[in-house]
């Protein structure tokens, strides 16, 4: 990649922090549940659909890029993601609530789905892993800060802006209004007739669905949506753990979903080493045995540091699960790779599934009902141990 080339890789870089945004829902679900008097289970509502989304749209981001580009279907993604954070700094009721969790849904989907095409657009092959990698390391710095923006809008006194924690959207709207405009000045050339007459590229839904007859992507396919149920999961419930077992404040216990991702950062970044030294499926048994003691302890702790250890373990061990099991069904079938890339992204609508049946469950029984959720994803993960061969 030429010097001129890598300047293009900025604008990317930010698109991949604005990706990041999504996480944002677990810290704000929470602060909604507090403002509104909501119970878990319809305040895990917003979490739930914000990942709804990714079961109906990522098939069609894939088709929709070859009719406008990879650039145009990222700005587009980032201009419903700019529109999904400026609606609650109008208010923060119910409704609006709900509609701006589903734009920004909607909008990750989409960026989720055409951000990686974008950037090996740029450096091709060569550097795509190491390249990609960086990526999820800046997505994770703006999964982390939400917490922290959140907390300082809480307990900071704002007087011109008045939006308590809300300014966390306002922060985030801003930097993304920032990437949209500079991501739309980068010219970026691609040929779009030559990937449109290139064959299998557009993925069709019932071949996406044919597909899940065979075991291998079936089998990662539900691995996934374990990965992003105990993801979703972890970041919503970590901070009422806290304050349900140590009696900490919402602001005080927010803390823990930073820590969930400090650690997911911490494993993105030493699982690209540990996967070049170590056969995948010993590195994957690391970390599924990483979750598994953190469910134990997330169940039975009831002292601060046990829970932090706890929430350390799921977000070390689970950050790797994704990279793993997609790269499986895609080694397993070569064949078929767009098809099944479409089905692993959709495998992101765990995040749907996960939070709906923790929030009833934690509403009847406590928190302890919700991490009893998530281990059962964890029990399926050392199911798959098996099909981990390359």
């Amino acid at each position: 990649m030429n010097q001129n080339k890598s300047i293009y890789l900025i604008p990317v870089m930010l698109c991949f922090f604005c990706m990041g945004f999504v996480d944002l829902v677990g810290i704000a679900s929470n602060y909604v549940k507090e403002d509104l008097g909501l119970t878990d289970s319809v305040a895990n509502i917003f979490p739930s659909l914000v990942f709804f989304w990714f079961l109906i749209f990522s098939v069609p981001t894939g088709m929709l890029m070859n009719k406008i580009g990879r650039k145009n279907t990222v700005l587009l993604s980032l201009i419903v993601t700019v529109v999904s954070l400026i609606i609650p700094l109008f208010g923060n009721s119910f409704g609006i609530m709900l509609v701006a969790f589903s734009l920004l849904g909607i909008g990750n989907a989409f960026m989720q789905t055409s951000i990686n095409p974008l950037a090996m657009l740029i450096i091709g092959d060569k550097n795509l892993a190491s390249t990609l990698t960086f990526g999820q390391f800046v997505k994770a710095i703006a999964s982390f800060l939400a917490p922290y923006l959140a907390m300082w809008g809480a307990t900071q006194v704002i007087p011109t802006m008045g939006y308590d924690w809300r300014v966390l959207f306002l922060v985030y709207f801003v930097i993304g209004v920032l990437s949209s405009i500079l991501l739309w000045v980068t010219p970026i050339q691609e040929d779009l007739e030559a990937r449109k007459n290139e064959k299998g590229l557009v993925t069709e839904f019932v071949d996406c669905l044919r597909l899940l007859g065979k075991p291998i992507v079936l089998l990662s396919f539900l691995a996934i949506v374990c990965h992003v149920g105990i993801d979703v999961g972890t970041n919503t419930t970590a901070p009422k753990l806290l304050m349900e077992r140590v009696g900490m404040t919402l602001n005080e216990a927010a803390f823990a979903t930073s820590l969930y991702f400090i650690f997911r950062t911490i494993g993105a970044l030493t699982g690209s080493f540990f996967l070049r030294v170590l056969k995948t499926r010993w590195f994957f048994i690391i970390c599924i045995t990483c979750m598994a003691l953190s469910m134990i302890g997330m169940f039975f702790g009831t002292e601060q540091w046990e829970l932090y250890v706890a929430i350390a373990l799921v977000g070390y061990g689970n950050s790797n699960v994704f990279s793993m099991a997609f790269s499986e069904a895609l080694l397993t079938v070569p064949e078929k790779q767009n098809e099944v890339s479409g089905l692993m992204i959709m495998g992101l609508f765990g995040g749907t599934i996960f939070p709906l049946i923790m929030g009833f469950c934690s509403d009847a029984v406590g928190q302890a009902g919700a991490v009893a959720v998530m281990a059962i994803g964890v029990v399926y993960l050392f199911t798959y141990i098996p099909q981990v061969k390359h």
